[in-house]
């Protein structure tokens, strides 16, 4: 089939919508034609859900059309489907249905992230991102956008953009705006993000620090094995605005102990109710065992090991 044939084999297909069924004209375009979205924000990862979409596109075919608008002549921008795309390239197959919508640059971003955003496991970075891109393009669109204006959310009369978003993605405002300051962090830091080693609330405040405090951070973290609490990136952040903010003082304040990391001693209450009548507070539980441990060490006489014992009685042949 020659190329051309291909761009213009169209079929129509009944696409079911909210409230409503619309006809469209679903066209079969051979994939090279077809674009993923500038930017996007949304990873394709080849994993199992990818090994399991690419069996059934070779048994089944791609079920539901890819969405996408033509950016110009036998070329299109796709809006939703990069991961239907992938499995098709990855099964072998040279084309893929296709509805076409004329929609602004804009429009498009909107609805690229709207749809991505039904995805079951999206990445921290990926909603940052995504979160960023749609109030941008809302602003070019000449809705007013301050989502990063202020700490917490205005709480003045109207809806503003960032409302906006987060009532459609069910988050509240204040945190989609925390969900933005992640665009500000170095991609090491970021990346710790996505693979939980560094808390959301810690990389909020994280990302206030000027790119090379960062970077002396990545370099703290990856020397020393340990990532910042809460309260250390928010030490980390006001010495930062303050200017005071160097390579030690970041080495300085991750060395410091964080509650999680001092070792806990355990001892089994079973162990402990011939001592004490049940329900003796645990603090004075403590206060007794601490105190009986320091009147033992007062009254114990050293004792020797067995091999320096040894090493007396030879000494004295």
């Amino acid at each position: 089939m020659e190329e051309n044939q291909a761009i213009e084999m169209d079929r129509t297909a009944e696409v079911s919508q909210p409230n409503e069924v619309r006809r469209e004209k679903v066209r079969v375009i051979p994939i090279q034609y077809v674009d993923d979205f500038p930017n996007h924000p949304f990873q394709v990862r080849e994993d199992e859900e990818m090994n399991r979409l690419v069996e059934s596109v070779k048994e089944y075919g791609v079920l539901t059309p890819v969405v996408a608008r033509k950016t110009a002549e036998n070329r299109f921008e796709l809006i939703s489907g990069h991961r239907r795309k992938r499995a098709c390239e990855l099964a072998g197959i040279k084309v893929i249905p296709l509805i076409l919508r004329d929609m602004t640059r804009e429009e498009a971003i909107i609805a690229m992230v709207d749809s991505n955003l039904q995805r079951e496991h999206i990445l921290p970075s990926e909603k940052a991102f995504a979160y960023k891109m749609k109030l941008e393009a809302m602003k070019r669109q000449g809705q007013r956008t301050d989502l990063t204006c202020v700490p917490m959310a205005h709480k003045l009369k109207g809806e503003k953009s960032r409302d906006i978003v987060a009532e459609q993605a069910g988050e509240s405002a204040d945190q989609v705006r925390r969900y933005i300051r992640l665009t500000e962090l170095v991609p090491e830091l970021l990346d710790m993000v996505d693979q939980n080693r560094i808390a959301f609330r810690p990389a909020v405040e994280l990302s206030y620090l000027s790119e090379e405090e960062q970077r002396d951070l990545v370099e703290t973290i990856d020397s020393e094995e340990m990532t910042p609490s809460l309260g250390q990136a928010l030490r980390m952040k006001h010495l930062s605005r303050e200017g005071k903010l160097d390579m030690d003082t970041v080495f300085s304040i991750m060395q410091e102990q964080k509650g999680n990391q001092k070792e806990i001693v355990k001892i089994p209450a079973e162990h402990l109710e011939k001592f004490f009548p049940r329900g003796t507070p645990p603090k004075r539980i403590m206060d007794e065992i601490l105190a009986a441990l320091e009147y033992y060490r007062s009254r114990s006489v050293p004792t020797v090991s067995p091999t320096a014992r040894n090493r007396e009685e030879r000494d004295e042949r």
